[in-house]
């Protein structure tokens, strides 16, 4: 059973940092793909960052992307979210999803496994 445990959320001022941390377990870890998303109140589900963990591919969404940066440890099978110069609309739950491909991770990974989310709140 594939399974994806989230960390590392919490709350931080404007121009913080945090790091979230996504383990993972049940599943040969260098042949999927991870993604980090994010959810806030009365929005849709976004993508911001994954990372293909057989070739270390990355991919960052344009709103993150300089302050945002996703690494993977495949010793650790775990997967990173660096964020740094954090501001108040990076408010949201954070979720991690594996899926076989880092297309279908940037796609939504509609069909993948999803954690149960952390939060992160960034007061102004």
């Amino acid at each position: 059973e594939i399974q994806l445990k989230e960390s590392g959320g919490g709350l931080v001022q404007a121009g913080g940092s945090l790091r979230l941390s996504c383990a993972a377990s049940g599943f040969t870890f260098d042949d999927y793909a991870i993604g980090w998303f994010r959810q806030a109140p009365g929005k849709e589900r976004e993508g911001v960052a994954c990372i293909s963990s057989t070739d270390g591919s990355t991919w960052h969404a344009d709103n993150v992307a300089g302050r945002f940066t996703i690494s993977s440890d495949n010793a650790k099978n775990t997967v990173y979210l660096q964020m740094n110069s954090l501001k108040p609309e990076d408010t949201a739950i954070y979720y991690c999803a594996a899926d076989q491909g880092l297309h279908l991770v940037r796609a939504g990974a509609t069909s993948g496994s999803w954690g149960q989310g952390t939060q992160v709140t960034v007061s102004s």
